[in-house]
C-alpha cells in the first residue's frame, strides 16, 4: 500500500476560519495594490512560479479528516496549475478609481475555491494613466494579516531590476492522499492532542496568574499604586449596553470596497503633539468618522460608545512571519466614546483607554479564553464553529473590527513596476456590516473599508468622514498651532498622574455632522486648550 504523503496539521485557530466560512461570510484577507505601470502578465506569472518553492502551502489544499477526528491538514494539490491562480483581467473604461473599486468589490464578494490552493491574484490592466494593479486574496486559514503582508512582500521585489529570465522549477506530481483509518489511530490522536492543549492551557493560566498577582518587586509596586491596573475605570464602559451602529445589520455576502490613504509623517506629527501611538491616531480617525456616520443616519452619539476589536500580533520580533504562516493573533477589545468634543479629546480618550487595556492583562485574558476553547476535542470544535447560527442577537457583541499591519517602509516592485499603494481588506460578516484595515507602506498609511452591500450601501460616506477627521487632526497639530496642543497634552499627562483607573471625562460634541469648517481658528484654539 502506498504511504500517505506528509501533511501539515492546522491549528485550532486556522481550522476555525475554515469551519466558520459561508456564502455570507467570505473569510479571505486581501489587498488591492496599484503600480506605476502595467504589469507584464507572462513575466509576472514566471516570477511568482519561481518563488512558489519558498511557500509550499501555496501548492496545497485543506483536507478534512473523517468524522472531524482531528483538525484539517494541508496536502499537496495533485492538479496544481498556477494559471488557475494568477488571472488576467481588463478594467472597463475609463479605468478610473471607481471602476477599480467596483472590480475589487465583485472579486472580494466571492469565496475562494477549496478544490485548489486557497489564494489567487488578479492582474489588472486598463487603468487610466497607464498604471497597473493586483488584487491579491489569501484565505484566513492560511495566514493572518501580518503573515499575509510578509507573503506579499516575499512575492514582490525590493528593487526595480528585472532578471532576463526566471528560473523554472519542476515539482514532482503529488500523489493523492490515501484515506486514513479513523479508528483507533484517529481516536488516539484526538485524545493525545486534546491532552496536550489542556496542559498548555494550564501553563498559560499559571503564567497569567503570576503576572496579575505581581510576583516581582516592580509588579508588586505597581499593584500597590494601582490595585486594578486601571481596569476599574473602564468597567462601566464595558458593562454598558452595546448599541448598534447603522451598519450592524445582517450581512448577505455582497461587498463594497473603498479606500483612502494618509501621510505617515503627518500622523507622526499628530502623535508627537498629543501623545499615543500611530494606531491610536488611526482609531481616533475611525471613531470621529463613526460619530459623523451615526449622526448622518439620525442617531445620537451622546453618552455612547463604539465597541471595536483590534487584532494584535503575538509573534516575537525575531520570528519570521512567512515561515510559520497561520494565525498568531489575539484580540484587544476597546470601547471608545463617540461624543468626545473635538479631535484632540478624541485622540486623548483613545490613548488613555488603549494604554490602560495594554497594561491590565485584557489581551492575555482574551488569549486565554481562546486557548480554553481550543482545548475542546476537534470534533466538538468543528461542530461548534460550523453551527454558529446566522442570527442577529438583540445585543451585538461588538460593532466593528479594525486591524493595522506594518508593511514595508521602502518601495516594492512587481517585475519592475513600482507599487504606489496597497489597500488592505479584513473579512467581516454576521452583523458586522463594516470592517476597516490599515497598512503602512512607503511613508503612507493605506486604509481599506469593506462593507456589506445591504448593511452599509453608503459606506463611501464613512470613508469621506475618515478623510475629514484626518484633516481635522492635521489642522490642530500643524505648524503655528501646536503650542496649545502641547499645553493640552501636558495637562492631560498631569490628569493621568491621578490613579490610572480615572478615565478622562467625556464631553458631548456640540457641532453638527458634516460641518465642513468645524475647526475654524476659534474652534482650533478651543480644541488645543482642552483639558481632559
Amino acid at each position: 500500500m502506498k504511504q500517505p504523503l506528509p501533511t501539515s496539521r492546522m491549528s485550532a485557530a486556522d481550522a476555525a476560519f475554515l469551519y466558520i466560512e459561508r456564502e455570507s461570510v467570505p473569510l479571505h484577507i486581501a489587498s488591492v495594490c496599484i503600480f506605476d505601470g502595467p504589469i507584464p502578465f507572462k513575466q509576472f506569472v514566471a516570477s511568482i512560479d519561481s518563488k512558489l518553492h519558498l511557500v509550499p502551502r501555496y501548492r496545497q489544499i485543506p483536507r478534512i479528516p473523517p468524522w472531524d477526528l482531528d483538525f484539517p491538514a494541508w496536502q499537496d494539490d495533485p492538479n496544481f496549475d498556477i494559471h488557475r491562480h494568477v488571472i488576467p483581467v481588463t478594467l472597463p473604461a475609463p479605468g478610473g478609481e471607481a471602476e477599480l473599486q467596483a472590480l475589487a468589490s465583485r472579486i472580494l464578494s466571492q469565496l475562494l475555491d477549496r478544490k485548489k490552493p486557497l489564494w489567487d491574484v488578479h492582474v489588472v490592466d486598463g487603468l487610466e494613466g497607464g498604471r497597473g494593479a493586483l488584487i491579491w486574496r489569501l484565505h484566513h486559514s492560511l495566514a493572518d494579516g501580518v503573515s499575509g503582508a510578509q507573503l506579499l512582500k516575499l512575492f514582490l521585489e525590493s528593487t526595480p531590476d528585472v532578471p532576463a529570465s526566471f528560473p523554472k522549477r519542476r515539482y514532482s506530481k503529488a500523489r493523492k492522499q490515501v484515506a486514513e483509518s479513523p479508528y483507533p489511530e484517529g481516536v488516539y490522536g484526538v485524545l493525545n492532542s486534546t491532552l496536550g492543549r489542556l496542559l498548555e492551557f494550564e501553563g498559560d493560566l499559571l503564567t497569567i496568574a503570576e503576572a496579575m498577582l505581581g510576583n516581582n518587586q516592580r509588579d508588586a509596586r505597581e499593584a500597590k499604586e494601582n490595585p486594578l491596573k486601571g481596569l476599574a475605570g473602564l468597567v462601566a464602559e464595558f458593562t454598558a449596553a452595546i448599541e448598534r451602529l447603522p451598519f450592524n445589520k445582517p450581512c448577505t455576502g455582497g461587498r463594497k470596497f473603498y479606500w483612502a490613504e494618509f501621510d505617515l509623517a503627518a500622523i507622526q506629527t499628530m502623535r508627537e503633539a498629543v501623545g499615543g501611538t500611530i494606531n491610536d491616531v488611526y482609531l481616533a480617525i475611525v471613531t470621529r468618522a463613526l460619530a459623523r456616520y451615526a449622526k448622518l443616519h439620525g442617531e445620537s452619539v451622546v453618552n455612547r460608545f463604539v465597541r471595536i476589536v483590534c487584532p494584535v500580533n503575538l509573534r516575537t520580533p525575531d520570528q519570521r512571519a512567512h515561515s510559520g504562516l497561520g494565525n498568531e493573533i489575539s484580540f484587544l477589545p476597546i470601547a471608545l466614546p463617540l461624543d468626545s468634543r473635538g479631535p484632540i479629546r478624541t485622540l486623548q480618550a483613545v490613548t488613555a483607554r488603549t494604554e490602560t487595556l495594554k497594561h491590565c492583562g485584557v489581551l492575555a485574558l482574551v488569549g486565554l479564553a481562546a486557548k480554553w476553547l481550543s482545548t475542546l476535542p476537534p470534533p466538538l470544535q468543528a461542530f461548534f464553529w460550523r453551527n454558529i447560527p446566522e442570527v442577529i442577537f438583540p445585543i451585538p457583541l461588538l460593532n466593528m473590527i479594525c486591524t493595522n499591519v506594518v508593511g514595508s517602509p521602502t518601495p516594492l516592485y512587481a517585475v519592475g513596476r513600482r507599487m504606489l499603494a496597497s489597500y488592505p481588506q479584513v473579512p467581516t460578516g454576521w452583523d458586522l456590516g463594516v470592517g476597516c484595515a490599515a497598512h503602512s507602506y512607503d511613508g503612507k498609511l493605506f486604509l481599506g473599508l469593506i462593507a456589506d452591500t445591504d448593511a452599509a450601501p453608503d459606506v463611501e460616506r464613512l470613508r469621506d468622514f475618515m478623510v475629514q477627521a484626518f484633516h481635522e487632526l492635521c489642522r490642530v497639530t500643524s505648524h503655528g498651532k501646536t503650542q496649545g496642543v502641547h499645553n493640552a497634552a501636558r495637562r492631560t499627562r498631569k490628569t493621568q498622574q491621578q490613579p490610572a483607573n480615572a478615565v478622562p471625562p467625556v464631553v458631548a460634541e456640540s457641532h453638527s455632522v458634516g460641518a465642513p469648517h468645524e475647526d475654524s481658528e476659534a474652534a482650533v484654539a478651543d480644541h488645543a486648550n482642552e483639558a481632559a
